[in-house]
């Protein structure tokens, strides 16, 4: 039985992208509550808890947009047009986050000023994400195999939500991570943020499912259209799940719970999307076998692939294995 090379690319590339996102995820969420916690102390320990693995998170990113590239080079082509705004402020958000990363340790004076820059980059590239995906959601315009729709297209009440949506979950899982990773007055104020993110959270991923399967019936279809309906329901019943685990988990002072919790309110979402998209890759648009690259270079790549995805896999669970457990706050990043 051949293998199908355009499905088996379209799964790497939605593994890397779900991978950065869940990484990624918790990490922007930790510059997102900046303001929540004014002390430089607090910031101090908060950066720390993600130093040793905030740049190797941003591998999936590279991977998943350099693999879109390469294996889908129409989807590269017509999207990236749709979408050049928000990707712009997207990268120039997490580029200027990176060195506030840095330059905040190397001076006391100036320190506010940088971390009003790990802030605002960490917010505004959680923004424009959502934004990305909220106007890929509603539907890009093409034709001839070329985007065809004006230069405010991404831009539309769905997109905002999508954005404000995944800045409250980043938000969610940033404060999970904290309960998680630290100790004393600091854990129990990330503890007590995770239950307002967690509520606001769960309110608008309610939202945004609502309205999405109005916006196509392509959606709608999926849905709600038997035999797929069935399947689908198993979606919000677990979605469910994870939000009586994240509540009891923080209502009784549970540490990697609340945490597990949030990831799988991401993962299912995404599985949703998955769900609604499946077999387009452009909603509407262009199929995953229409947009696929020649099977020889999706062939080709895919051994690159077999290679460097376990490798990556290996040593993001080995950074993470060696600085497992809370944080010490008289140790760290320097």
């Amino acid at each position: 039985m051949p293998i199908d090379l355009p499905t088996v690319w379209a799964g790497l590339i939605a593994f890397a992208v779900l991978a950065y996102v869940v990484l990624d995820g918790f990490d922007l969420g930790v510059g997102i509550l900046f303001p929540l916690f004014p002390e430089r102390r607090d910031r101090d320990i908060m950066t720390n808890s993600v130093a040793p693995v905030w740049d190797g998170n941003e591998t999936w990113l590279v991977l998943g947009g350099g693999g879109l590239m390469a294996v889908f080079p129409v989807v590269y082509a017509t999207v990236l047009p749709a979408l050049y705004m928000p990707i712009i402020l997207m990268l120039l958000g997490l580029i200027f986050r990176g060195v506030a990363f840095e330059f905040r340790w190397r001076t006391q004076r100036g320190s506010i000023w940088w971390d009003v820059g790990f802030f605002a980059g960490s917010t505004i590239a959680a923004f424009m994400q959502g934004i990305a995906l909220g106007a890929l959601v509603k539907g890009i315009a093409i034709a001839d195999r070329s985007y065809v729709g004006g230069w405010w297209d991404w831009l539309s009440p769905f997109s905002i939500l999508t954005g404000l949506a995944l800045v409250v979950g980043y938000a969610l899982l940033g404060a999970t991570w904290l309960n998680l990773k630290t100790t004393g007055g600091l854990q129990e104020r990330a503890r007590r943020i995770a239950m307002i993110t967690g509520v606001g959270t769960v309110a608008l991923i309610g939202v945004v499912s609502l309205w999405t399967p109005f916006i196509n019936p392509v959606y709608f279809d999926r849905w709600f259209g038997w035999p797929t309906a069935f399947f689908s329901a198993f979606v919000p019943l677990l979605v469910a799940v994870c939000v009586a685990a994240l509540w009891h988990g923080l209502t009784t002072d549970k540490h990697l719970q609340p945490f597990l919790a949030a990831l799988g309110l991401f993962v299912l979402s995404f599985v949703g999307l998955g769900i609604s998209f499946y077999p387009y890759i452009v909603p509407g648009a262009l199929t995953i076998e229409e947009a696929a690259a020649p099977e020889s270079s999706l062939a080709f790549l895919l051994v690159g692939a077999v290679v460097l995805v376990p490798i990556i896999l290996a040593y993001t669970g080995y950074a993470y294995w060696v600085f497992r457990g809370k944080i010490d706050p008289e140790e760290g990043y320097h």
